[in-house]
């Protein structure tokens, strides 16, 4: 007998789960005021490497699994606005990755050849994996949801933004923790306001593109699958760079 489709509503709110989970205990020593230079630049070494540097080939993996027309559309839209940054400030969004990196006064050439922890190759090579599925609906629904998303998944479905004036993009650089624990000028900032302008709307797109393309509840299953092991992967990546930075659990965060 065969277990019945969860409606969309209900297949959202359990991706929504898992995504509720996509917190680490060191995040608030890493955006705090505690961290060091040399902290930081292990941090983000091993994100530009895992995930951040490639992420426009990754869809492109995707893309070329030749999704319905619908799909490739915001596939194309993303991967042009992420290697060419033409929707937004006209610099692909690696190349402002390292603009900001300039701004933490770190030099470029220590962003090219990075050794990967294990957690972190481990979880790029899932990422490598996953984005080259013969199942197009589960590369999707690890980059565009889960890697794409935030804790945050939940309210900013709930609460959609259409646009974001030029002054709330303005604060939000204002409260961010590089500008305000760090001193990185804002003009460094760049990376963070090509996000706010063009992320509006990204969220409930990817939702809506996974849900409606999960044609069964065994389909379903394998993308909740998908998107659980991606958590584990990326829960152990984090918990390798906390280690390489020296970061202990403070008695908030120990459970």
């Amino acid at each position: 007998m065969s277990i019945k489709k969860l409606s969309s509503a209900q297949f959202r709110l359990q991706l929504l789960h898992i995504m509720a989970q996509k917190h680490h205990w060191a995040w608030p020593q890493f955006v705090g005021p505690s961290m060091s230079k040399q902290q930081l630049k292990i941090h983000f070494q091993q994100e530009y490497a895992s995930y951040v540097r490639d992420f426009p080939v990754f869809l492109a993996r995707i893309h070329g699994q030749n999704p319905p027309l619908e799909v490739r559309k915001m596939l194309a839209e993303n991967i042009y606005e992420e290697d060419t940054g033409k929707l937004s400030l006209g610099t692909s969004h690696p190349e402002l990755f390292m603009k900001m990196m300039e701004g933490l006064e770190f030099r470029s050439r220590e962003f090219e050849k990075i050794q990967l922890l294990p957690a972190t190759q481990r979880y790029r090579s899932w990422l490598e994996r996953i984005s080259s599925s013969s199942d197009w609906v589960l590369g999707a629904a690890v980059l565009t949801i889960f890697v794409e998303g935030s804790v945050n998944d939940r309210e900013e479905l709930l609460h959609p933004v259409k646009s974001k004036a030029p002054r709330h993009i303005h604060e939000k650089i204002k409260h961010h923790p590089l500008f305000q624990h760090q001193g990185v000028s804002p003009q460094a900032m760049d990376l963070i306001r090509a996000h706010q302008m063009v992320e509006t709307g990204h969220r409930h797109d990817a939702y809506a593109m996974v849900v409606h393309y999960a044609g069964t509840r065994s389909h379903q299953d394998k993308i909740l699958a998908a998107i659980k092991k991606t958590l584990d992967f990326w829960l152990r990546y984090r918990d390798g760079v906390a280690r390489a930075c020296e970061l202990k659990k403070n008695a908030s965060e120990i459970r």
